[in-house]
């Protein structure tokens, strides 16, 4: 057979090796569903879109340069490089990605299936569409507690505590006994004859 490499479709610079067999992209709502008591139908509430998926398989086969083993092993270099401990966005180009607007995805499953009738490979990817969020710190201002307590530590995350659980917390609430009257050494060996 002969194949005719499709040079349509380039990750992170490089074009995929092989024959694209088929390329899907997935662009969903996401749509959150509420229980009513007493109500068969579940009212639906629109809250935005998922990510866009994009699922590739090609057909890897020898060629006169290359093995299909080395041209696979271009895909696994592009979907993890060596030291690499965590995914990183990279960029897509293809004309059904255009088509939905997705320029960057993470590259999140690579696998293969070899295939012995025919001496070549498959390979599938799956692809998540990578749209960075913007998030903008704010600092918390310190405000005084309402009790008048400041042996806790008073800052906006304690004001939220009771009274009464604040007076718990300044009270001496006990010693370990590893360290009650004892000595440093004393008290490491009473801590060697704990049970555990």
């Amino acid at each position: 057979m002969i194949y005719v490499e499709d040079q349509t479709i380039k990750l992170n610079g490089v074009v995929l090796p092989g024959l694209v067999k088929s390329i899907e992209v997935t662009e969903s709502a996401k749509v959150d569903e509420q229980e009513v008591e007493g109500s068969a139908t579940k009212p639906k509430q629109a809250t935005g879109y998922e990510d866009a998926k994009v699922n590739i398989e090609l057909i890897i086969d020898d060629t006169q340069s290359a093995t299909k083993y080395q041209r696979y092993a271009t895909l696994r270099s592009i979907f993890r490089k060596p030291g690499q401990s965590v995914p990183q966005p990279i960029p897509i180009v293809s004309e059904d990605t255009a088509a939905h607007g997705v320029e960057k995805v993470i590259f999140k499953k690579l696998t293969h299936k070899g295939e012995s009738k025919s001496g070549q490979l498959t390979a599938s990817l799956e692809l998540w569409e990578y749209i960075p969020q913007t998030i903008t710190a704010t600092t918390a201002s310190s405000s005084s507690n309402s009790s008048g307590n400041s042996g806790s530590g008073s800052s906006a995350a304690s004001s939220s505590l009771t009274e009464e659980y604040e007076t718990y917390l300044s009270t001496s609430r006990g010693k370990s006994p590893a360290v009650d009257d004892a000595e440093t050494a004393a008290a490491m060996n009473r801590v060697a004859q704990m049970p555990y």
